[in-house]
């Protein structure tokens, strides 16, 4: 399937009062890793038109300050109008958490669900059938 990856490191922000990296700290990784998988694709006007519809995680295993952290996003499934990603959140022991977070193509004017357009649902047709690549360091992607 279509991915990226992009590293990070759990920082101070992260933590909750247990000492581990708060569950909220993965959406923003997942974000991260698709604005690196929509500039990778030429798809940075998409920013504003794709909300989230569903998001879903299984938390697997704690996370610690400092701590280096890879996540992985790919391209499940292309709908006539929504785009369902999956993801994983891997740290020094492994999987840490894993999910699936939907979006859907919405008109910029009126908020309302449209058919993605030819240009992006040819260019992520395309990319569920590339391997997942790392990004440079643009962006904060390292």
């Amino acid at each position: 399937m279509a991915g990226v990856t992009i590293s990070r490191t759990v920082e101070w922000q992260d933590t909750d009062a247990a000492g581990h990296y708060h569950h909220s700290t993965v959406i923003r990784w997942v974000e991260a890793a698709e604005t690196a998988l929509h500039e990778r694709l030429g798809l940075a006007h998409l920013m504003g038109v794709v909300p989230r519809v569903h998001y879903e995680v299984d938390y697997r295993d704690r996370l610690y300050y400092r701590e280096p952290v890879s996540i992985t996003l790919r391209v499940a499934e292309v709908g006539r109008t929504s785009l369902t990603y999956t993801f994983e959140v891997a740290g020094p022991r492994g999987p840490a958490a894993a999910g699936r977070m939907t979006v859907v193509h919405v008109d910029r004017d009126t908020g309302a669900p449209t058919p993605w357009p030819p240009s992006v649902r040819g260019l992520a047709d395309g990319a569920a059938r590339q391997a997942p690549t790392t990004p440079g360091t643009e962006n904060g992607a390292v």
